[in-house]
């Protein structure tokens, strides 16, 4: 289809949803006025070709294309991926472990494990399990060729490299090994997209046995196998509430046995490890308050709640995020303050914090490598200072970088300031904000990016980007708005920002751009905001409330047609959302969620400049939120901003699939912010 410069009109149709005829996939009407909304983008953005171009070299520029990760040891081998200049996927090796235990890789020795390059063969491709055996001899993975996230498996004899299919359909992606290096077990997605079914399958059989099947909508089925090797967890959770089942791993064929049947309201999450030198289990739970605390249980037999036994008290202060288990010792990760902290209890000695060096950061344990190691792995990084991964030797807190990826041409940390600001939204609560700019850039007011999400308690811990470089390289400021919704300051933090509290996240968000517009770090004409998903919900909302705050918009694969989606429960993952934000089948529910749908509550105003992305195969926030709503915001918006639809159709919630492809995507949003902002 020629790009046209007029925008494309909707039609609409009868009933109280005139844009409801844009759900129906696969319909000609519909994917024709897909094709043209991505037409009028490309022919509105046509003049930035040449800026795209340069933003993508550029960024590419600081990357090293041709690098080795660090290699993990595991049993007789080191395993770690290769990336190539010129390919989308990094591929996957081993190699023979040095006898001196170095990380040292011996090319000449080193096997090809899999390369998804091949299998890509161009198009979507995205690697969801990857586990290689007990022994050794077998790789297990799965792949999604559409970004619908419904995945094939296979397993693949490595040391003659025959591939095998395995003949299950509607697979999550996950397969998880017993001990015998013959079991996997896999689990199957409902009608819903929900994991809701485990399966055993012996190899060589062409049959799989159903384990266990989870009836209730809110709950996502999840087998693991435990820190220690010697058990696998079958894991069932909602939003609120957790019940976990265990099996020895050396017996598979055994039934799994349940730790603590479900209670509303009770979340634990089991593993299995050491504790001074004996097998015990360790059940990180929130029955003493909402920040968790830890308990362990005797290995013999199944470690039923009343065996339960306090380890580390739950801290009104402080949220228990997630234990990590070597021989050597037990790692909380802990939240204090919006700060991840790491607090180590060695085997031997006092317990003792990481130490680290910049005042905002992000911080967690990428790797606790074998369980018998002495040292762990920790991922550590800011917004001006690139990731590094650091050895930690758990008996005394010793600290080794071992790896900083590195960032091409001509760049100093101390040339940016990163900052922890605070925001005041309008009950009185103080939100802090994570701010980076150049140096010389300070005290005076800038373009500013601010982004923000806010949603299922997940923290948007700052991170280093070598694409965010050319934002601050021409002059804009980059911020995250930590509102409520997320995790940032602890359980509380979440619980505030959902169901009937969900406002507050707006107001949080608000409250921080005009802060940040107050204390003169920015101004409105030159504001842009972002969000993706449930962070797209976020932008929505406000957008419809202070659409003269900000001067440009990017929404990424945004929930913006919350209500009707949450009023249809064949949708994927709708009954799971329920916890989150509600069941709208509730009058008063319907009426809080239709009073911030960012749908339902377009109206006559002014918007600001918006791009608006979404993946057509996407199975977690469906096409046509994004293709409504912008159908909507053409007939009623007053201004002649740029507003701009473009649909991935060949990816899903993640985007493209491919490096390169997602460096384009970012030049893409960059360019419309400059151009938004009148900076290009």
């Amino acid at each position: 289809m020629s790009a046209s410069l007029t925008a494309p009109i909707a039609r609409k149709a009868q009933g109280p949803d005139p844009y409801a005829w844009l759900q129906e996939r696969d319909d000609k009407d519909v994917l024709d006025y897909l094709k043209a909304e991505n037409a009028y983008q490309e022919a509105q953005l046509a003049d930035q070709a040449a800026l795209r171009e340069q933003l993508f070299e550029e960024i590419k520029g600081r990357i090293l294309e041709t690098d080795l990760s660090l290699p993990s040891p595991w049993g007789p081998h080191l395993y770690y991926t290769r990336t190539t200049a010129g390919d989308e996927y990094a591929r996957h090796y081993r190699c023979p472990r040095p006898a001196d235990d170095s990380l040292g890789v011996d090319e000449s020795q080193e096997q090809l494990l899999l390369d998804p390059n091949e299998l890509a063969a161009g198009g979507f491709l995205s690697l969801g399990t990857f586990n290689v055996s007990p022994d050794h001899q077998r790789l297990a993975y799965s792949l999604d060729t559409t970004g619908d996230e419904v995945y094939r498996l296979y397993v693949k004899e490595l040391a003659t490299g025959v591939i095998q299919e395995l003949p299950f359909d509607d697979c999550d992606g996950s397969m998880t090994w017993a001990n015998d290096s013959q079991t996997v077990f896999f689990t199957e997605l409902d009608d819903t997209h929900r994991p809701h079914m485990l399966y055993r399958h012996t190899l060589g059989s062409g049959t799989a046995d159903k384990v266990f099947e989870e009836t209730d909508g809110r709950f996502f089925l999840h087998c693991y196998r435990s820190s220690s090797e010697r058990q696998l967890v079958l894991l069932l959770n909602s939003k609120t509430t957790s019940e976990a089942w265990v099996l020895d791993a050396d017996q598979p064929q055994q039934p799994f046995a349940c730790l603590a049947p479900r209670v509303e309201g009770h979340e634990y999450y089991p593993d299995h490890g050491q504790l001074d030198g004996a097998w015990r289990w360790f059940i990180r739970t929130n029955q003493d308050g909402i920040n968790f605390a830890l308990y362990t249980a005797p290995d013999q037999g199944v470690p039923t709640r009343e065996r339960w036994l306090p380890l580390i008290a739950h801290r009104n202060a402080i949220m228990l995020e997630g234990v990590s288990l070597n021989a050597e010792g037990v790692t909380l990760s802990l939240r204090e303050r919006g700060l991840s902290i790491i607090e180590v209890h060695p085997r031997v000695g006092k317990p003792y914090q990481v130490e680290l060096p910049d005042v905002v950061y992000s911080l967690h344990v990428q790797d606790t490598l074998e369980f018998a190691s002495a040292q762990i792995r920790l991922r550590y990084e800011s917004l001006n200072r690139p990731a590094q991964v650091r050895q930690l030797t758990l008996a005394d807190g010793a600290q080794k970088v071992l790896k900083e990826t590195p960032v091409l041409g001509t760049f100093a940390a101390d040339d940016y300031v990163s900052q922890r600001l605070w925001a005041t939204a309008p009950d009185g609560t103080r939100v802090p904000i994570s701010l980076v700019q150049r140096r010389k850039d300070q005290g005076q007011p800038v373009p500013l990016y601010l982004y923000g999400y806010g949603a299922y308690g997940e923290s948007l811990d700052p991170w280093f980007s070598h694409a965010r470089l050319s934002l601050l390289e021409r002059g804009v400021a980059f911020a995250i708005a930590h509102v409520r919704g997320g995790g940032e300051l602890g359980e509380a933090w979440y619980r505030a920002g959902k169901q009937e509290h969900k406002t507050n996240t707006f107001n949080d968000f608000i409250a921080c751009a005009e802060h940040l517009i107050a204390e003169g770090h920015t101004r409105a004409d030159q504001l842009a905001i972002s969000g993706g998903s449930a962070g797209g919900l976020l932008i929505g909302a406000v957008l419809n409330q202070r659409p003269e705050l900000f001067a440009a918009a990017i929404t990424e694969v945004p929930f913006v047609d919350v209500l009707n989606t949450m009023l249809d429960p064949d949708l994927p993952l709708t009954v799971t959302e329920y916890d989150e934000w509600g069941n709208p089948e509730a009058p008063d529910v319907y009426e809080r969620i239709k009073s911030y749908a960012p749908y339902e509550n377009v109206r006559a105003q002014a918007y600001p400049a918006m791009l608006v992305i979404a993946g057509y195969n996407d199975s977690r926030v469906q096409y046509w939120e994004a293709a409504k709503w912008v159908a909507k915001l053409r007939t009623l918006k007053t201004d002649d901003n740029l507003l701009l639809l473009r649909t991935e159709l060949g990816a899903g919630h993640g985007g493209m699939s491919g490096r390169y492809q997602g460096l384009r995507d970012v030049a893409l949003e960059y360019g419309f912010v400059f151009k938004a902002l009148g900076l290009a």
